[in-house]
């Protein structure tokens, strides 16, 4: 049986840039550990947005330009690129639905133990992935590492957690 670690969404403009925050860089050592310590197949997500950012609807809610494709803040965060070693799931919204699909055939082909996340935002795209993930695998174990994780605010991330606990994830 197989591990998987999805790392969600460790770009510049999450971390340093236009919407970084100091949570976010506060995990980034532990991010890293994580990734280095893993003894699986290690995945990402990359937020990715085009020049018309502000028109569409998440940008009407949200109206500051981020991750825009090929742009410095798109990119993954230096210290943690040399571990992507196959191509993010590049997602124009909160969750990959192309992720979920991949790792449903994934289990497929050999079952899957555990699937672990962590990244940012745990109140947007990190509770959105595993909801996907877990309406995918209902069967497969899902785990959200807290301490690798990081919210619009404190607060938020908080209530994140408890929402994904509610939904029987296991929360480190």
């Amino acid at each position: 049986m197989s591990k998987i670690l999805v790392v969600i969404d460790m770009q510049n403009d999450f971390i340093t840039g236009s919407l970084g925050t100091e949570e976010a860089v506060k995990i980034l050592p532990r991010v890293e550990e994580k990734i280095k310590d893993f003894k699986g197949t290690v995945l990402f997500t990359r937020d990715t947005h085009f020049d018309n950012y502000l028109d569409t609807a998440e940008g009407k809610k949200l109206p500051v330009k981020h991750c825009i494709k090929d742009t410095f803040g798109w990119q993954i965060y230096d210290s943690l690129e040399k571990y992507c070693t196959v191509k993010p799931f590049d997602k124009s919204t909160f969750g990959s639905i192309e992720l979920a699909e991949k790792l449903k055939e994934m289990n497929e082909s050999e079952p899957i133990e555990k699937i672990t996340l962590v990244g940012v935002c745990t109140d947007i795209c990190v509770i959105s992935n595993v909801m996907l993930i877990k309406a995918m695998l209902p069967e497969v174990s899902i785990v959200v590492d807290e301490s690798c994780c990081a919210g619009v605010t404190p607060e938020s991330h908080k209530n994140a957690i408890l929402a994904m606990k509610m939904c029987q994830i296991e929360v480190l």
